[in-house]
């Protein structure tokens, strides 16, 4: 072969394979797979491997038997029960009382620890309805045709120990005499059986307000939310009244948060239920006695709504902020929704103004009267400071909005960084000269 003719046949069998070296990589070739030999390396072999999440079922049973003011409630553990090793219950003997459990169970006077046996089973007590407030009025009450209580008087406080990657799926059924209606805020599965979700819990237990018996229901979808308003017959409920009130009001609200909460349940009932309002994650308590708007214009209503739609928690030194933010927003959304005059707005606050002038320190255990009237109007200054700031960009709406989508505790301090990071700048000397210092707890 010819010196010429042998270098064209080795250029032309180069050729294909310059051509591919040129072409971009695919994928598989950019990251081929690791063959079968590889071994991961130390630090991965030290990286745990995360176990799957498993959801074992607890369904909690309430039959209400009104002839003896007593639910008899079950709770039953069922599939992947192996992942709890105890669960301890909190009750108060005085309203607790039978307690029986498949599998171990012991009690010290304080507490009633269960530990489920291997296949499953049940732990059983009788409850107590009926639980005065005060000398004369019941926050828990069961009469002839109806009951009215808290979800977590149903299941005391209880602390669990299961493993890290398992949860609940829990479901709360009721047995009522004939005839009865259950509302809750939880939402339906089927009859009187409903579905309890808690998304900052992985044990899923009742929590919100109750009432059965024979009702009064009315429901309707209010600036997206599921209201729901709820009390016995012949108790002089304003259903209809508090719907109006809320469509009036809802309205003006949603705009501040951005969203509503998904569902809302109001349930009511006169004597001798506690004259006042108690909140719970998606509903509340408002006694059937309590005005739409007092002669101090402001309205019980309004202030329980802000409660729950806002989910804030205080701690011991915050609730003011948590009072405060009710009372204030409860007369922002009068004046607002125009239900009342700018005019008697501004006359509200003045009167508020005047009731806490006296009052020198709102980091305290407990706020009520004269301490919530001197938080409105502290809230207020701070509404005009953030917009002062911000060129009336943004308000205490702002701040409102940011604790709305992040609930939780709230303490000084996080309100405190809250509203500065709104107003952009340090509010030291406000929070200072407005809010006062909380004591410093004694070390020991």
């Amino acid at each position: 072969m010819s010196r010429p003719l042998a270098l064209a046949l080795a250029l032309l069998a180069l050729a294909p394979a310059a051509v591919r070296a040129a072409d971009p990589p695919s994928p598989a070739a950019a990251d081929p797979a690791p063959s079968p030999s590889a071994r991961p390396t130390a630090a991965q072999a030290a990286q745990p491997t995360p176990k799957p999440e498993v959801v074992y079922d607890v369904a909690f049973d309430a039959r209400i038997a009104p002839s003896e003011r007593v639910a008899h409630v079950t709770i039953r553990i069922g599939r992947h029960q192996d992942t709890i090793r105890w669960i301890r219950f909190h009750a108060d003997p005085s309203r607790y009382t039978g307690w029986t459990a498949d599998g171990a169970m012991r009690e010290n006077g304080e507490w009633i620890e269960w530990v489920p046996p291997k296949g499953g089973g049940a732990i059983r007590y009788t409850l107590l309805i009926d639980h005065l407030r005060d000398a004369r009025s019941y926050d828990a009450r069961c009469a002839n045709d109806w009951v009215l209580l808290r979800g977590h008087d149903l299941v005391p406080r209880l602390r669990i120990r299961h493993e890290d990657f398992a949860f609940s799926r829990s479901t709360l059924t009721f047995h009522v005499p004939a005839g009865w209606t259950v509302v809750t805020a939880e939402p339906p599965e089927r009859k009187w059986t409903f579905a309890l979700t808690n998304p900052r819990t992985k044990f899923d237990r009742p929590t919100d307000w109750i009432v059965a018996g024979r009702l009064g229901v009315v429901r309707e979808t209010i600036a997206g939310m599921k209201v729901a308003i709820a009390g016995p017959v012949g108790h002089g409920v304003r259903r209809h009244d508090l719907l109006a009130m809320l469509r009036w009001t809802l309205r003006r609200l949603r705009p501040i948060l951005g969203t509503l909460p998904e569902r809302l349940t109001i349930v009511s009932a006169g004597d001798p239920m506690w004259r006042g309002g108690l909140s719970a994650p998606h509903s509340f308590f408002l006694h059937a006695e309590r005005p739409l708007i007092t002669p101090d214009l402001t309205s019980p209503l309004l202030h329980e709504v802000m409660h729950v739609v806002v989910g804030a928690a205080e701690d011991s030194r915050s609730d003011w902020i948590v009072e405060g933010l009710a009372e204030y927003y409860s007369l922002q959304l009068l004046e607002r929704s125009k239900t009342v005059s700018h005019r008697r707005y501004e006359r509200a606050m003045r009167r508020l103004a005047r009731r806490g002038g006296g009052v020198r320190a709102l980091a305290v255990p407990d706020s009520a009267g004269e301490i919530t009237a001197r938080a409105v109007t502290v809230l207020a200054e701070l509404d005009q400071e953030i917009r002062a700031a911000t060129g009336d960009e943004k308000s205490l709406d702002t701040v409102l909005a940011r604790l709305a989508a992040a609930p939780g505790t709230i303490t000084n301090a996080r309100f405190r960084a809250l509203a500065e990071e709104v107003a952009g700048r340090d509010l030291g000397a406000f929070f200072a000269s407005r809010v006062g210092k909380p004591k410093q707890e004694k070390r020991e």
